[in-house]
């Protein structure tokens, strides 16, 4: 058992898509600073942020009704969509950067034009819809959107849909063509390749076991061989920890005090894949549904075209699962071992509070697979069990924390990074929008753990994120720029006509 050690600048733990973003932010401000990265698969990308684990991804809030809510004087709040769309301009900018600067290539293998829509049905619904069409239509982030209640022009925008729908029911939607696909295990991989190039130092199979304090106030990591069972020790100024659902662990050995009260829920997500081509051809956008009422809102039911490995394909979900499991690779003892007793009052409380929760998980994890084909037929009346198969996509820890708002034990639906006061360390937990948003949670980390750099860095911030710290929905001139050099660079001028008539065409004859 060896028990060397070394020392560097920054170490990132896991090698999803928020490590890749944040040290390759990293190596263009300061490319002289050493940058380790320990993770405990085989591969970068392979648990959160993989295609098939992270499903409905390419988060702009153009489609995502539960981003909008209704107020009690029935008015909209478009308050965090808002928010969302402006995340994902970030992201889309700096993925520009890279590709301009010759830094990753092929943006077409990660990142596809595909219309976003947002369908409904019911009179209350639609009602809804509209209303939320017009709160946003005029807004310049949502420009181009379009609202229908026609069924030729839903038989137009969605066939697979609206094929044999006997049912007579109101229905309607919006179509947003500026929406995308995005594949982040594949531009995981991208940001790693390049990261190698810039002599990041990154070790698969090595698990982090432990991290402690040292007395000049750096971290010494512990760090596993998971094959040979060898320890080394490592000492960095500063730790990020982005280890999907296993940062809560390593965030509780830190022992910091904003690590506290903190605990974590872990949620499966289950899809149905469609297995027939024929089928995938007829459908190409994102639709997203609303969720039924006392339902969670990750379980915003969507059917999304997906472009994995190259390769079109179509997935209905999410249907909730559990397990024990913080990672799809994780220990069944996880959940268990986030309890601690600073936290045990918090977990009780969030307990006591979610049972239409929990009783909404038993229900989801007892249904058979015919009982989720008949809610796929909701939106797929014609849909036929042998064209589907059950996806197990990745586990998500929703945060649970003591709140003003929520009081003891408040669950939380979001992405939320807890760092250190000193900013020598900074854990990311939750879940969606995630990995959508990863350069605005990256830019945030940066803020927080950097702050005596920030002046100095914040011209080449510019250069990469033109619109960094400006908000694009006050500069509408700004954001044409950006998203017309953005959609350019990025290859987002969509084929989206003669794939449209290609579908229209498969649906008629």
């Amino acid at each position: 058992m060896s028990n060397s050690e070394s020392k560097t600048e920054v170490i990132l733990i896991g090698a999803g898509i928020m490590s890749a973003t944040l040290g390759t932010l990293l190596k263009e401000l300061v490319p002289e600073w050493e940058i380790k990265v320990f993770e405990k698969l085989e591969n970068s990308g392979e648990e959160s942020s993989n295609g098939w684990n992270n499903a409905g991804t390419g988060h702009a809030a153009l489609c995502e009704l539960n981003y909008t809510t209704e107020k009690p004087d029935g008015s909209i709040d478009t308050s965090k969509a808002i928010k969302i769309n402006e995340q994902f301009q970030l992201s889309t900018q700096f993925w520009s950067y890279l590709v301009n600067s010759k830094l990753i290539n092929n943006p077409q293998d990660f990142i596809m034009p595909l219309p976003h829509m947002s369908m409904v049905q019911g009179d209350k619904n639609v009602t809804f819809l509209k209303k939320r069409f017009e709160a946003l239509s005029n807004n310049p982030l949502f420009h181009g959107m379009e609202f229908s209640e026609d069924p030729a022009k839903l038989m137009d925008w969605i066939p697979l849909i609206m094929q044999d729908r006997t049912s007579n029911e109101a229905i309607a939607a919006t179509k947003n063509d500026s929406g995308t696909d995005v594949n982040f295990g594949t531009l995981t991989s991208k940001l790693f390749d390049h990261l190698k190039t810039k002599n990041v130092d990154i070790k698969y199979k090595q698990s982090v076991d432990n991290l402690k304090r040292t007395s000049d106030g750096s971290w010494e990591l512990k760090v596993r061989n998971v094959d040979s069972g060898n320890i080394e020790h490592h000492t960095s100024k500063f730790v990020f920890i982005g280890g999907g659902g296993g940062s809560l662990h390593l965030l509780q050995k830190s022992g910091i005090p904003e690590g506290k009260h903190i605990g974590g829920f872990p949620v499966s997500g289950i899809f149905m894949g469609c297995n027939n081509p024929e089928v995938i051809e007829q459908h190409h956008a994102k639709v997203y549904g609303k969720a039924k009422v006392g339902a969670p809102p990750m379980s915003v039911p969507h059917l999304d075209t997906r472009y994995i490995d190259n390769k079109k394909s179509l997935l209905f979900g999410p249907f909730a699962g559990f397990s024990p499991k913080f990672l799809k690779t994780g220990s069944m003892f996880d959940l268990v071992n986030s309890v601690k007793p600073n936290n045990v009052l918090t977990m009780l409380a969030a307990g006591a509070k979610e049972m239409s929760l929990t009783k909404y998980l038993i229900q989801q994890v007892m249904l058979s697979k015919e009982q989720r084909m008949e809610e796929l037929r909701e939106f797929i009346p014609n849909a036929k069990s042998e064209d589907w198969d059950i996806v197990v996509a990745g586990q998500r820890v929703q945060v649970i924390k003591d709140t003003p708002e929520g009081g003891k034990g408040t669950l939380q639906f979001g992405t939320e990074v807890v760092s250190a006061d000193d900013g020598s360390i900074a854990a990311l937990l939750g879940a969606s929008p995630g990995a959508s948003t990863a350069v605005h949670v990256m830019l945030d980390v940066i803020n927080k753990c950097f702050p005596q750099h920030m002046k100095e860095w914040e011209p080449k911030i510019k250069e990469i994120i033109p619109s960094y710290g400006v908000s694009l929905m006050e500069n509408p001139e700004l954001l044409h720029e950006i998203y017309t050099s953005t959609t350019e660079t990025l290859g987002l001028r969509e084929k989206e006509q003669e794939e449209h008539e290609e579908q229209r065409e498969l649906v008629y004859s």
